[in-house]
């Protein structure tokens, strides 16, 4: 928000009490106003912050300043604080912070005061001058650097950016404003949009739906066009995404029915409206996906509401290959591809955004290509849509030779009884997404010390024998060997049988934690390892190679690499890694194979590793040629004596470290709930 008007500024209790007494003069200022009722949270003047922010900013620097000079602890009277609703509420904040002044022995303190107000406007004053001339860049990864310190940063820094966002609205630019020129991206448009998606991830997704919506009823009222490939074509992609993303968003708020039902109905009507236009215009309809997933969102959160189903029509035409090089491996009664195509990079537009029919095409690419089996999850963006429609408009020899595995994440408290019924309606949901069935579900739970998770692995075991037309196996994600064992031990005495085939977990040459303990748990119990990460989100990879180490702004990087990068930090230096990257590329040089292809035939070769899932960013790259140079060799007991040298460590002092660091596998994840 801008500055405040009223200057804290100063040397002494006279400036606390002149700054009460302006808070003061402003409140009078908004009481002679007309609809003086209406002013608390608007603004006297242009740019100027909300009366209650004024109030509230004002009150907690005196309040600051008490506590400091005089040594009382005023924490517990702050959290009582009520919110500033009404001009009474403000008056008696002022009130009760001139009350505290008014208290102070001044004569005892201003000497401390002078000190304390002039070191906090020194300080003050050096970060605006940091802020004002800091490089983007650099911001975001100070920003990054903070958010990773835990999650009370978070929530600060997620609450600041919802009170900016609730005090400065976007409003309405002119249709014309957004959309000038025929296939053109005006810098009005990029900037509106790039508010509409600080909006809708910072979960205010109702306050976010009307300007999504004014975006895509202005292409119509602009009369805007484009022609395929152009640049407006590509942003509209990107708005595509965006409808996507702030679906999910509203999935996993849950707003009133009272609001879902009009923020869906006013969706729909402008995706209608846009559609019409497009058909007549004879132009490309950018929103298949979008409406797809309203679709969705209407069906999960107000099963009651009719909408006009979107797309999926018309069998496709794609084949199995007559023969593959892709190697196998044995889930249950399946034989499997033992690379798996991983979908996570649909849970953000950021990694790039493709229309709805490049992700079909891509798709059907992987598919005859013989890598017929897909990971993805109920939080990656559509990715079980787009694999359901797919998946249902092949013909049926494909379909059956197709594999979808998706998950069950859990990240909070579930507040419900854990029943049959409330398990199998979570299955159904899936099954629905995916047209039908989900070959495997993976199961993902938050916090071990809520053992809940236990009894919904039970019931999901169960649900395979006696549903097996929705689900044939039930996997783990992100599970640690402690309660890997637990979890097998606890439904083989439930149900007779272990019954769990899989876990999913983050393997690679700079991550092999799964060696300490976790490949000794899935011997015991016949479970596979499906492994992501295997690549480090691309670093392991020719290119990298005698390159230099990225900045620490995380410059031009997606958010894989970053989360990689992060990892690679954690095993060594980038020196080292440029000593491995050799190794690697040594290996691969002899094989006439890539540095990606070594690396992940490394972790395909130890021990319970069923499959590694490589990200696909449908319609944005395509790697299935080179991912086929995985298969077809083996290498040797010196090779791997080698890589293990520089990954491991000459006595496994890296993954100790790896494992010390960041814990066993998962735990990662489990921190960020902490």
């Amino acid at each position: 928000m801008s500055n405040p008007p009223i200057s804290l500024y100063g040397s002494s209790y006279l400036v606390a009490k002149a700054a009460l007494e302006a808070a003061t003069a402003l409140l009078h200022k908004a009481q002679a106003a007309p609809g003086a009722d209406d002013l608390p949270h608007a603004r006297l003047y242009e740019n100027m912050s909300p009366l209650s922010t004024q109030v509230q900013y004002v009150c907690d620097i005196v309040r600051n300043l008490v506590s400091r000079t005089t040594g009382q602890n005023l924490a517990a009277a702050w959290a009582e604080d009520s919110s500033l609703s009404s001009l009474d509420d403000m008056h008696g904040r002022i009130a009760a912070a001139m009350k505290l002044v008014d208290a102070v022995d001044e004569d005892t303190v201003n000497g401390k005061a002078n000190e304390t107000f002039t070191m906090e406007t020194n300080r003050n004053m050096m970060d605006d001058v940091i802020i004002g001339n800091l490089p983007p860049e650099h911001i975001r990864s100070v920003v990054r650097s903070l958010l990773s310190t835990g999650p009370e940063v978070q929530a600060v820094f997620r609450d600041s950016v919802r009170q900016r966002l609730r005090d400065f609205p976007p409003g309405l630019p002119p249709p014309s404003e957004l959309f000038p020129f025929p296939d053109m991206v005006s810098p009005a448009c990029a900037d509106y949009l790039a508010v509409i998606r600080c909006t809708f991830s910072a979960k205010l997704v109702i306050e976010a739906v009307p300007s999504m919506c004014h975006v895509i009823e202005a292409i119509p009222r602009a009369k805007a066009s484009w022609v395929s490939g152009s640049p407006l074509d590509q942003m509209l992609e990107r708005v595509d995404g965006d409808v996507v993303q702030a679906m999910q968003a509203i999935k996993e708020v849950s707003p009133s029915a009272t609001e879902l039902d009009a923020s869906l109905d006013a969706m729909f009507a402008a995706l209608a409206k846009c559609q019409s236009y497009c058909e007549a215009a004879r132009l490309r309809y950018p929103f298949q996906r979008g409406t797809r997933q309203v679709q969705d969102t209407a069906s999960l959160l107000l099963p009651s509401k009719q909408l006009a189903k979107a797309i999926g029509v018309g069998a496709l035409d794609v084949k199995l290959p007559t023969s593959s090089e892709v190697e196998t491996f044995r889930i249950g009664e399946r034989e499997l591809p033992r690379l798996f195509n991983g979908l996570w990079q649909m849970a953000s537009p950021e990694w790039g955004s493709s229309s709805a029919e490049q992700q079909e095409q891509a798709l059907a690419t992987l598919v005859e290509s013989g890598f017929t089996a897909f990971d993805m999850s109920d939080h990656y963006g559509d990715a079980e849509l787009v694999c359901g429609d797919f998946r249902a408009r092949l013909p049926e020899e494909v379909r059956n030779a197709t594999y979808m595995a998706t998950k069950w994440c859990v990240f909070r408290d579930i507040q419900t009884p854990v029943t049959t019924d409330w398990v199998l309606s979570q299955v159904k949901e899936r099954c629905r997404r995916l047209s039908g069935r989900a070959d495997m579900l993976q199961f993902h739970w938050y916090d071990y010390e809520k053992k809940e998770y236990l009894d919904i692995l039970v019931e999901l075991v169960s649900i395979t024998k006696s549903h097996p037309e929705l689900v044939t196996d039930i996997g783990l994600c992100n599970f640690d060997s402690q309660h890997t064992a637990e979890a097998c031990e606890y439904v083989l005495a439930k149900t007779g049988s272990v019954g769990l085939v899989s876990n999913q977990v983050q393997f690679s040459v700079l991550d092999s934690r799964p060696l300490k303990e976790m490949v000794h748990v899935c011997a015991k119990y016949n479970i596979k390892l499906l492994t992501y990460g295997s690549f480090c989100g691309g670093f392991l990879a020719d290119k990298w190679l005698n390159h230099p180490a990225p900045p620490d702004s995380y410059g031009g990087l997606t958010p894989s690499q970053r989360k990689y990068l992060d990892t690679l930090h954690t095993w060594g230096t980038w020196t080292e890694f440029q000593e491995l990257l050799a190794v690697l590329e040594s290996v691969a040089g002899k094989r006439s194979v890539g540095v990606a292809n070594v690396a992940a035939r490394w972790v395909l070769q130890q021990k319970a590793v069923g499959a590694v899932l490589v990200g696909t960013r449908l319609g944005v790259s395509a790697h299935g040629a080179d991912n086929i140079a995985t298969f077809g060799w083996e290498l040797t007991e010196d090779e791997i004596a080698a890589i293990n040298a520089g990954a491991l460590g000459e006595k496994g002092e890296k993954t100790d470290a790896v494992f010390a660091n960041m814990g066993d596998c998962g735990q990662e994840y489990r921190n960020m709930h902490k």
